[in-house]
């Protein structure tokens, strides 16, 4: 019980409305992202060594989750400190993390180059609009790390005008002079888990009674599959239920599969991609051994067996630069990367575009919190991501891909 515990001081901690959002326009894009902005040299990183050059096109040759990290001294692009969003258990730097390197590296895909972000155009470009993410805190994360980036691109006054709710399930930062809301939805699941009589907590792998709460944002950014895997204490279901069959339990990745099915054919039938994009968060890799990068892990702590000099503790450098020409062609891919990708694909009428994230976070073990989550956490956090850091890339990749299709 004590580690679920730690992991509720993640979400959010009081509870107000789901309150309703804003109805705006765009299409959906393709599930891999294609050409980008240009840049200016100087960004090329601070080995002198160019990515390929700025391009790209519809058939998919600039993949932007293939490249490698480089140091760039004009990182990080805000300081967390000075952000009033971060909770204490990403904010590594006040928790007492004495190295600062891992602040400094700069996401370079292999095909075409990043455009800087620029949030005072994204902002611009989102007025009157509502950006709503919904999922477990790796969710909250790249939350975090958005709404830090456009906090720090907003001149100092209108910094200051800008309004900031915590609560449970739904949190909110408010860009006022933008009327730009950027939303997180908590849920671990995306389907349902409900009290029943006689079986207490139930899982139901068919059922999203929240998802009403969901509908109107102009951009949908979806992510679920740590809690999937969890037993024991930070198990928060008792039973499974999948279609008329309530089970003690089920192979984890087979109700992951059924539960994020459910989710796609919700996505289908109540989503107008003329109005809404739609965008599903990959799989965020753990890194409790060094080789790791999915375990049946508690959210945020390492199993009783990590020794405290394992994992991503005292790591301080990225496992390798470069990701491995192999992982573009799905060779190598984690099951739950399968499922996802199937998944989407099954998708029939609304496009939603996978932040494949999973190959450029396995090489940042030296990205997470390890034992600077914060007072009150004695574990090492090898799942979640330090603020400002990683998170900061997988929207940096976001907004590429909003760039290309005019969002």
């Amino acid at each position: 019980m004590r580690s679920a515990r730690r992991h509720a001081r993640l979400a959010p901690s009081s509870s107000m409305g789901h309150g309703p959002v804003a109805l705006l326009t765009h299409a959906a894009c393709v599930l891999v992202a294609v050409v980008v902005a240009a840049v200016a040299a100087d960004e090329a990183g601070e080995n002198g060594s160019s990515p390929a050059a700025v391009g790209g096109d519809i058939d998919g040759r600039c993949d932007l989750f293939q490249g490698r990290w480089a140091v760039d001294d004009s990182y990080p692009l805000y300081d967390a400190s000075r952000c009033p969003f971060v909770p204490d258990v990403f904010d590594c730097r006040r928790n007492g993390r004495p190295d600062a390197a891992y602040l400094k590296l700069r996401w370079f895909p292999a095909s075409c180059l990043l455009p800087r972000f620029d949030g005072v155009e994204l902002l611009r470009r989102w007025r009157g609009k509502t950006v709503l993410f919904v999922g477990d805190s790796l969710s909250m994360n790249q939350w975090v790390s958005l709404a830090c980036m456009l906090h720090a691109a907003v001149p100092g006054a209108a910094a200051a005008r800008v309004s900031f709710t915590s609560g449970e399930p739904v949190s909110s930062v408010r860009f006022l002079d933008y009327d730009v809301s950027v939303v997180l939805y908590y849920s671990r699941f995306l389907v349902d888990v409900v009290q029943q009589p006689g079986l207490g907590r139930v899982l139901m792998l068919d059922s999203m009674r929240d998802a009403s709460a969901w509908l109107g944002a102009d951009v949908l950014i979806f992510n679920t599959w740590h809690w999937w895997t969890y037993r024991g204490a930070s198990q928060v279901w008792d039973y499974v239920q999948d279609g008329n069959n309530t089970h003690r339990d089920m192979d984890r990745l087979a109700a992951f599969s059924k539960g994020l099915s459910t989710w796609a054919r919700w996505v289908d039938a109540n989503i107008d991609a003329s109005r809404t994009k739609v965008f599903y968060q990959g799989i965020s890799p753990s890194h409790y051994t060094s080789s790791s990068s999915s375990k049946d892990e508690e959210d945020g702590e390492a199993p009783a067996s990590v020794a405290a000099d394992g994992g991503c503790y005292h790591q301080t450098r990225p496992l390798q630069e470069a990701t491995s020409t192999a992982d573009g062609g799905g060779a190598g891919l984690l099951p739950e990367q399968v499922v996802v990708r199937g998944v989407l694909g099954s998708i029939a009428t609304t496009a939603v575009s996978l932040l494949d994230i999973t190959s450029l976070s396995q090489l940042r073990i030296d990205a997470h919190p390890s034992v600077y989550g914060g007072p009150g956490r004695d574990g090492m956090d090898c799942t979640h991501w330090c603020i400002a850091g990683l998170p900061d890339a997988w929207n940096q990749i976001m907004y590429a891909m909003l760039l290309t299709h005019r969002t």
